[in-house]
């Protein structure tokens, strides 16, 4: 038993019984364009079944540098407005403008896109399922593609 500003917490339960479980998964992508959304919701979903978590969180995470994951809609309007705000933001060209690429990349943008859009998402899991809001799908964020790389999926729960 404690107290935290005036209220009382009792527990009544050890923690001998929660049991949690992790399931990792690993995707792998290579997208043949420079900068592209590509929706993996279904294979994120796929993960969350075969896990056999039913309540919990699974987290989403682009395990590389230039890319990203998001929570957004599934419109290609919408897709096409991030591709031209993003390169309005930090333009691909000329690649003189990004102190990095002085190493010999060309990827100076890419990195700036990345940490616009965000580098993991977590959803809730209920009830074995990815508990959305209306609309939501899971994207993987591209900004310089043309070579492997990977997506972390790990799910953590009971």
């Amino acid at each position: 038993m404690g107290c935290f500003r005036g209220f009382t917490l009792f527990i009544t339960s050890s923690l001998d019984e929660f049991r949690m479980k992790s399931f990792t998964k690993e995707l792998w992508l290579n997208i043949s364009e420079r900068m592209d959304f590509i929706n993996i919701t279904v294979e994120v979903e796929s993960a969350v079944a075969e896990s056999s978590i039913k309540e919990g969180f699974c987290l989403v995470n682009a395990m590389h540098i230039t890319a990203s994951v998001f929570i957004n809609d599934d419109e290609p309007g919408l897709h096409n407005d991030y591709k031209r705000w993003l390169e309005e933001l930090a333009p691909h060209v000329p690649i003189s403008r990004y102190d990095h690429n002085r190493t010999g990349e060309d990827n100076g943008d890419a990195h700036l896109k990345r940490q616009i859009m965000g580098r993991e998402v977590t959803i809730a899991v209920t009830e074995g399922r990815l508990h959305f809001g209306t609309w939501e799908q899971i994207f993987y964020g591209e900004f310089d593609g043309r070579r492997n790389k990977r997506v972390l999926i790990k799910i953590i729960g009971e």
